[in-house]
């Protein structure tokens, strides 16, 4: 790319699809300046000054994807996985906007460590970072963390994602704290008591196997008591990575009555059931744990039908020695940065669970419109955050090639359709036809 006019770029030819104002058209993309500065038909002949363009014929221009849910694990674990290598493999999976939660070690629990994890994804260049402060101290569910600093700080959301806040009082308090300042609590939904010592969903296939199983309850409950302790505050509800049939069910009925609840899932819980545990391969092990197809099924209605807002990856790394044991003994989690987009096109779209803009809301305006970010869309004055997607790309997951620091997914093997050509972030190309720009 030419330096000397890095701050004019002109995406041409492409078909641009942003489900935030219905727009579905071939045209010319311009950014100047880091900012979308035009968008129409043949833009070349109205640029006076040279800039630097991207033919994209034959591609998908669409909003920079924001994945809402992601653990870079740094400060504490840089083994697994760092900011910078997060962001990078991030880039190369088309996301332009990550939001990283706090269960690092430290945890993202003062300001101190807020402005850390800004100043690294700063200094690392590759996609946007948004922390995700905690709600209580040490993520240990007992006192409120000082929630003021971490949003002055630069927090956009809180929650203690992979600890759940097992007092109702506790996250009240949390609700009711943060409705003045407009941000969402990320709920995870689990009842520690119902789950103890469970490694897998509760139900047929563990009482085959003879493991210790977390039942749907145990996910449900919580997410029935955070609902209606929103509803009793008028705080904003986010639930992370729902599982169950019966907790669309209970999103469902509560958006029906109005309450600000908003929820996401992951490609393995709409892929994927309990029936892979089968195979004792610790890759199938995460939390929530695959449930049932008929949880698969529910699932994917509702995100058709809207009662699922957004579509995370819940990318958790782990070093290889850490999956590498028996089932049981494996922590919880795997890696999605570099598979979402693909899976979501290939298993998704192609086989119409949702149209194509349906799914690019779902991975762009929906995340971005409900933690208050930039982006998310494609518009005049907006952030020049792009992602290009090439819907005849075909490739295999090969965990050996990923740019994240750990390797540790289900989907090795699996051969997908539709894949990134190009991902600009703030109108600077970072990835670009398999190569990083740097």
């Amino acid at each position: 790319m030419n330096k000397k006019h890095e701050d004019r770029l002109l995406i041409q030819g492409g078909k641009i699809i942003d489900p935030a104002s219905g727009r579905d058209e071939v045209a010319d993309l311009f950014i100047q300046d880091g900012q979308i500065k035009e968008i129409g038909s043949d833009l070349s002949s109205s640029i006076h000054q040279p800039a630097s363009s991207i033919q994209a014929h034959g591609k998908w221009v669409v909003p920079g994807l924001v994945d809402m849910h992601v653990h870079l694990r740094e400060p504490g674990r840089e083994d697994e996985e760092t900011i910078e290598s997060g962001g990078k493999a991030a880039v190369a999976g088309g996301f332009t906007t990550l939001c990283c939660m706090a269960n690092t070690d430290p945890p993202i629990d003062d300001k101190l460590t807020v402005r850390f994890v800004l100043g690294q994804a700063e200094d690392a260049g590759w996609a946007r970072v948004f922390p995700v402060g905690a709600i209580t101290r040490g993520l240990e569910g007992r006192e409120l963390a000082e929630i003021g600093d971490l949003i002055s700080a630069g927090c956009i959301a809180i929650s203690d994602d992979g600890h759940p806040v097992m007092n109702a009082e506790v996250m009240r308090r949390a609700l009711e704290y943060t409705k003045p300042f407009g941000i969402p609590i990320i709920s995870h939904a689990e009842d520690l008591h119902l789950a103890k010592g469970g490694s897998m969903n509760e139900g047929l296939v563990s009482t085959t196997l003879g493991m210790r199983g977390i039942p749907a309850i145990a996910e449900e409950v919580m997410v029935a008591r955070d609902i209606s302790l929103a509803e009793y505050t008028g705080g904003r509800l986010h639930i992370a990575h729902l599982s169950t049939a019966g907790s669309v069910q209970l999103v469902k009925e509560a958006k029906k009555r109005g309450a600000s609840v908003t929820a996401e899932v992951t490609p393995h819980h709409l892929l994927l059931t309990d029936e892979k545990v089968k195979t004792f391969e610790t890759q199938f092990k995460m939390n929530p744990p695959l449930r049932s197809e008929k949880d698969v099924e529910a699932l994917r209605e509702g995100l058709a039908d809207g009662t699922i807002d957004s579509i995370v990856s819940d990318h958790a790394p782990h070093a290889l020695f850490e999956k590498e044991v028996e089932f049981e003994a494996a922590p919880f989690g795997i890696v999605g940065l570099e598979t979402t987009l693909g899976l979501v096109l290939t298993e998704l779209v192609e086989k119409e669970v949702l149209s194509l803009s349906e799914a690019i809301a779902k991975l762009s305006c929906n995340p971005a419109k409900i933690l208050g970010l930039e982006g998310g869309e494609l518009k005049v004055g907006g952030p020049g955050d792009i992602t290009i997607i090439d819907p005849e790309k075909e490739w295999t997951v090969d965990p050996s090639r990923f740019y994240s620091k750990s390797q540790n997914t289900p989907f090795g093997g699996w051969k997908l359709k539709g894949g990134v050509f190009a991902t600009i972030v703030g109108g600077r190309v970072l990835y670009q036809d398999g190569k990083f720009i740097s």
